[in-house]
């Protein structure tokens, strides 16, 4: 089958058995029928489907590739966008096994929790804050279901922008409380800083990156609701998880929130 053209139907399978059995496949991008962005989010949307199909809850959006130069890097000029399921969630401080994923990093973001619908055509900063419950700090815990994550756009647009699992920590905090562009993360494995970085980092503002995902959603039929969590983007560089261990995560403003492995 490695070499048998692949239709969004055929390449969405793929994608899904390898979720179930956390088995990497080869890079799709050259097996796809089609390789536009388009016909990526259509396989994307065939697993949607199929999830809530399934009875899985969807409870938001992650927004990827909102580092400039990792869009230079798989030759994109946007981020994408990936669906959060409510079985995706794991608490903060709580043990997730290594062998529930595949290949899993870490990355340190802001979430936001959204309070009203974002259903406007474009959205203004305005929109956005007034729409906005609360901020919290998050890792997420990135997987790819493609071997050696050798990706690019095709690859990881399938594969639910490589989604995995997420932490949110527990104290909410109001966006009138934060400076979200100059906000500092750090992360540490155990005692050792292992990312650094700053809103800046997304798109020079985590705002910036939500406003994004909020117009993409009203175009796609699939607009952000109230209730929704939005993951907006890594702060600072991934981490890959190759052992048991711990990692913290500080942003100023929101506090803490911890990844335990084991």
């Amino acid at each position: 089958m490695s070499d048998a053209i692949l239709t969004t139907q055929s390449a969405a399978a793929l994608l899904k058995a390898a979720v179930a059995s956390r088995q990497p496949i080869a890079p799709l991008r050259e097996r796809l029928a089609l390789t536009s962005p388009e016909a990526a989010y259509a396989v994307q949307e065939v697993n949607t489907q199929a999830w809530l199909a399934e009875g899985r809850r969807l409870v938001g959006r992650k927004i990827g590739l909102t580092s400039l130069a990792v869009q230079a890097q798989l030759g994109v000029d946007q981020p994408d966008f990936g669906m959060l399921f409510a079985d995706m969630a794991v608490g903060d401080g709580e043990v997730v096994a290594l062998n529930r994923l595949i290949q899993p990093k870490v990355e340190a973001e802001v979430a936001l929790v959204i309070g009203r619908d974002l259903t406007h055509e474009r959205h203004t900063y305005a929109d956005l804050i007034r729409a906005t419950e609360y901020a919290l700090p998050a890792i997420e815990i990135v997987d790819s279901r493609i071997e050696k994550w050798n990706i690019r756009f095709v690859d990881t647009v399938a594969d639910n922008a490589s989604s995995g699992l997420f932490v949110l920590g527990g104290r909410p905090v109001k966006l009138s409380d934060l400076d979200l562009t100059a906000c500092a993360m750090e992360m540490k494995r155990g005692e050792e800083v292992v990312s650094r970085g700053n809103g800046r980092a997304c798109l020079g503002s985590p705002l910036n990156a939500a406003i994004w995902l909020a117009d993409v959603m009203v175009r796609c039929g699939r607009p952000l609701q109230a209730g929704d969590i939005v993951l907006t983007g890594a702060l600072g560089p991934m981490v890959a998880v190759t052992e048991p261990g711990r990692f913290d995560v500080r942003i100023d403003g929101l506090g803490t929130v911890s990844a335990l492995f084991a």
